[in-house]
């Protein structure tokens, strides 16, 4: 995502400076590069004591060293104690709670034990408080069997929802609190990795339910008093609710097909948030499908990529691939945006860049 930040700021002729813990991360030809840990303190104060604006494409950072350079006068975009507040799942749903923000009930527990206490509660969600990624951190309690599998760490029970879609909206807000929501967009996850394989945008909802997921994320935003980009993960439920499940302060996933589907994309409209310019017309320009390109299973070393050429001689398609020289199982390595107007067709499309694109080693 840094990656495509960066593409996207050469438009606006941003410099940027890149502190990553991969010495092989996307980003390290494109701009001037710095390997180090995202969550020590010295590194991250260091690092960023040589910028004027500093911005995320992780939570996974060390917000006092943020803290700190905001005091020192840096601008920080998302604010430190945003991300610090995100980086908690147990602090994000309390903070939804309180703002009155629609979500799924919950309770919160400190361990294996807590959770074997409310086996009452099941089926549930046991999600880790902290450092849960791409899936990790997130277990399914059906029933007493389940059990066994609870996190003996601090986290929270979520009551398992009964829900017809899985949705997002991405909403920004600059420095003057200028508002803007991008439609909602149609997520598909893996049933084993608990990430997104495809999306397809705009969302297939009534005209209502747009509108109200819409208006929630920006009251998300708002309550937050943000500055920069947030996704909104949100849950339609069978008899027409919409729940917020949880949000990501940065560029996201299920808005990587705003970058040929919308008028905007969605690192665009960060980098005009952070930087105090006004907000870009959020409009789909077509309907679209979006492909992760994720590592085979059974996959670890050296990327090789199968079936390219026969999945870019369909119209429409749109390959990123991110540099990522090692695979393994379950990697993000790019994605492919699909364009079509006619949907049934948009969806064939995108299982056929789902069967046929492989990453390998």
């Amino acid at each position: 995502m840094g990656r495509m930040l960066i593409q996207s700021g050469i438009d606006l002729n941003i410099n940027f400076l890149v502190l990553d813990p991969d010495p092989q991360a996307p980003c390290h030809l494109i701009a001037p590069f710095t390997c180090g840990k995202l969550t020590d303190y010295q590194t991250v104060w260091d690092f960023g004591k040589d910028c004027d604006l500093i911005t995320i494409e992780i939570e996974n950072v060390n917000t006092q060293a943020l803290a700190d350079l905001e005091k020192a006068g840096k601008k920080v975009f998302p604010q430190p104690s945003i991300i610090e507040l995100i980086q908690d799942k147990r602090k994000q749903k309390q903070f939804f709670k309180d703002h009155n923000i629609p979500t799924a009930d919950f309770i919160l527990v400190e361990g294996k034990s807590d959770v074997l206490e409310q086996a009452s509660y099941l089926p549930a969600v046991n999600k880790l408080g902290r450092e849960g990624y791409d899936g990790r951190g997130v277990q399914l309690l059906r029933s007493n069997q389940d059990l066994s599998k609870a996190f003996d760490a601090p986290g929270l029970l979520e009551k398992l929802i009964d829900f017809e879609k899985e949705i997002a909206v991405i909403v920004s807000r600059n420095e003057a609190g200028e508002i803007a929501a991008f439609p909602a967009v149609e997520m598909v996850f893996h049933p084993e990795a608990n990430l997104v394989e495809y999306l397809f945008s705009p969302a297939q909802l009534h005209e209502e339910t747009s509108k109200l997921a819409q208006k929630i994320a920006e009251d998300v935003i708002r309550s937050l008093s943000l500055v920069g980009l947030l996704a909104v993960e949100m849950f339609v439920t069978k008899d027409g609710q919409v729940l917020v499940n949880e949000v990501a302060p940065r560029p996201h996933n299920s808005g990587h097909q705003s970058i040929e589907a919308n008028v905007t994309s969605q690192y665009e409209q960060h980098l005009r948030a952070i930087l105090g310019l006004p907000l870009g017309d959020t409009t789909c320009s077509a309907p679209s499908a979006m492909v992760n390109l994720l590592g085979e299973e059974g996959h670890t070393g050296l990327a090789k990529y199968e079936g390219l050429e026969e999945v870019m001689k369909l119209s429409g398609v749109h390959v990123h691939l991110y540099g990522k020289k090692q695979t393994k199982p379950f990697r993000k390595m790019g994605h492919v945006t699909l364009i079509d107007a006619d949907l049934e067709t948009l969806k064939k499309k995108a299982n056929f860049v789902k069967q046929t694109l492989k990453v390998k080693a």
